[in-house]
């Protein structure tokens, strides 16, 4: 589709110019801005699986490697406190956050002794929906994020995840088996896989629908240049014409129709309609759980080696090296390792797309962000959109998008974390040693 293929090479220059490292002077994060709450992010980067796509920050688990860094982790995040830091939401990515369940249930304890914490979501995999991990998290955790992929027996084993984390069917079972543990259990998709099919996507929505899970997120695969090769030989080559099939699949049978079964929170997560995310209770908790922290928050703290903070404008990246990240904070600093700045035009460009992600664009905010409507600061881009239909409601203060537009700022948002992942590639390439490879599998070289 020659529209898509326009997008993503806009979106990757605004990626390539955007998100370029620059050496720090400080390893340490600025102040905190006096009245301000927000998220904090954390990465636990073990996996006892690392799959083939996955860019982020990630070793194979060791647990003698796992507990030390755990405890790092915790004293960063007093480093935070110190820093005047109010923290009200914590996400916990990775790896696998719950690879080691007691240092994360301490972790987790020190964050509401530092702060008031109004909710903790997690990622975790399926072997993990089982005892002790469920009763250790209940009331620990409001928001459980499953990473499943798919029910597809074959993706699974082509994926090496059907040896570790059990058939199709078992996850299934799991599932259904924890969703009353949590306020909300979100079961997280992956879709066009080069092998999958239109029979095997129907195949998962089904799942979906009869899972009972309270919010999926239908992501489309999206490839870093260092995963790309591995990738390519393990799953095979993306076809993003199947990418734009499978979406408009995806959106239509969960959200389409007159009686849908999900509404959208954003342009691949989608929430159950007539269930309450609150079955477990949140300890009096008040606000929205939040779906995708990146999103919600327009800039937060991220602790943990590989971790990526957005402040003021600039990203700041911790070393991806777990030695250098536990010897600086056994010196008494963060582990920084460099910054970027997004320019004015590309602080535009982030805005539009992440609110196009969320469904709707404030023109008026826009304006009084930027100084400027988005028509003048962002000509090309609105042009471009316009002339493909991709605006539903186009008025003085907002946008909406059709079904094609939909589609359109999912590829912008795709392309952005695929820049994203390319950031990563960076701050590894840096590094020497075993911790130069970005591993696969069991954590033997591709």
């Amino acid at each position: 589709m020659l529209s898509e293929r326009l997008l993503s090479t806009i979106i990757h220059e605004m990626t390539e110019n955007y998100l370029k490292l620059d050496p720090v002077d400080d390893p340490m994060f600025p102040p905190a801005k006096p009245g301000q709450k927000t998220m904090l992010y954390l990465h636990v980067p073990f996996c006892e699986r690392l799959c083939p796509y996955c860019s982020f920050n990630r070793y194979t688990f060791r647990e003698d490697i796992a507990r030390p860094y755990f405890a790092s982790l915790r004293q960063e995040m007093r480093m935070l406190a110190d820093l005047g830091y109010d923290i009200e939401s914590v996400y916990l990515g990775g790896g696998t956050p719950t690879v080691l369940i007691d240092e994360l249930c301490e972790t987790l304890d020190l964050a509401r002794d530092l702060w008031d914490i109004r909710e903790v979501a997690s990622e975790t995999n399926p072997n993990h929906l089982t005892q002790p991990w469920l009763d250790k998290l209940h009331g620990r955790v409001q928001r459980l994020s499953v990473g499943v992929q798919s029910f597809d027996d074959g993706l699974l084993r082509q994926m090496d995840r059907y040896e570790k984390y059990g058939s199709g069917a078992e996850i299934l079972e799991r599932i259904g088996e924890a969703r009353s543990y949590f306020d909300q259990l979100n079961v997280d998709m992956i879709f066009n896989f080069p092998s999958q099919t239109e029979d095997i996507l129907f195949s998962d929505l089904e799942k979906i629908a009869l899972c009972g899970c309270h919010e999926t997120t239908f992501s489309p695969l999206y490839v870093s240049r260092c995963t790309t090769k591995n990738m390519e030989k393990v799953l095979g080559k993306l076809d993003y014409d199947k990418e734009y099939r499978f979406y408009q699949i995806i959106d239509g049978v969960l959200a389409g129709g007159d009686d849908p079964l999900f509404s959208r929170a954003t342009l691949w997560t989608f929430k159950r309609n007539g269930v309450a995310a609150t079955e477990a209770g949140a300890d009096g908790a008040s606000g929205p759980i939040i779906d995708e922290y990146q999103t919600f928050y327009d800039e937060y703290p991220a602790l943990g080696s590989g971790s990526i903070t957005h402040l003021d404008g600039h990203l700041y990246v911790n070393t991806f090296s777990l030695r250098e990240y536990n010897e600086a904070i056994a010196a008494g600093h963060m582990s920084v390792m460099g910054k970027s700045k997004m320019k004015r035009r590309n602080a535009m460009r982030y805005c539009f797309m992440v609110n196009l992600y969320k469904g709707r664009l404030d023109k008026q905010a826009f304006k009084r962000e930027f100084g400027i409507s988005v028509e003048a600061g962002l000509p090309l881009e609105m042009a471009f959109m316009r002339a493909n239909r991709a605006f539903e409601t186009d008025d003085a203060e907002r946008l909406t998008l059709t079904p094609r537009g939909r589609y359109l700022t999912v590829v912008m948002y795709r392309q952005f974390l695929s820049g994203m992942n390319n950031l990563r590639d960076q701050a590894r390439s840096v590094l020497s040693g075993p911790e130069h490879e970005l591993l696969f599998g069991d954590g033997r070289p591709a």
